[in-house]
């Protein structure tokens, strides 16, 4: 898609209480942009990538080999573009997990919003069954030549998950 190659760096992990994510993010009404991503198989739970509006249009302009300040809204493609980035780098995560776990998972087709932090938070919510009181949450930068963006990215294992999870680490020990 942008015939460049894109580098992602992951400087910091963290668990974060659930509670906390909304502030972590600027506050509940701050505009944003998520890419989200349901994850099925022997491991299940929800992946999602979330960037400032203003962060996420540039990305758009990184991705699309435009100039800054070019998108000005989420268009079909921008909407397509970051959904590739969001199924790419969530992926990635279910292929690290599976080298070390040899658990198998399959993420869902992704689904772009763009809304207030606080509803796109909702959403995961509304969808997660059993909710955890923490989630990893991973800040990523994203780099193409001399651009660079950052958006974070909450990994939120389900409960059954998180059990063969340590029962995986256990094993390795």
């Amino acid at each position: 898609m942008i015939g460049q190659e894109l580098s992602v760096h992951s400087p910091d992990v963290d668990v974060v209480p659930l509670s906390a994510i909304a502030d972590i993010l600027g506050g509940p009404e701050n505009d944003a942009v998520g890419v989200y991503l349901r994850v099925d198989g022997e491991l299940t739970g929800q992946i999602m990538m979330v960037i400032s509006y203003q962060q996420a249009l540039e990305f758009c302009d990184m991705v699309l080999d435009q100039p800054s300040g070019t998108t000005q809204e989420f268009g079909r493609m921008e909407r397509s573009a970051l959904s590739e980035i969001g199924n790419l780098t969530g992926t990635f995560f279910l292929n690290a997990i599976y080298e070390i776990t040899r658990l198998s998972s399959h993420p869902s087709p992704p689904a772009v919003m763009v809304d207030m932090v606080g509803s796109i938070l909702d959403v995961v919510i509304a969808t997660m069954g059993t909710i955890s009181d923490h989630i990893l949450m991973f800040k990523a930068a994203f780099q193409i030549g001399d651009r660079k963006i950052q958006a974070d990215f909450w990994i939120i294992p389900d409960p059954a998950t998180l059990e063969k999870l340590t029962i995986a680490e256990m094993t390795e020990s």
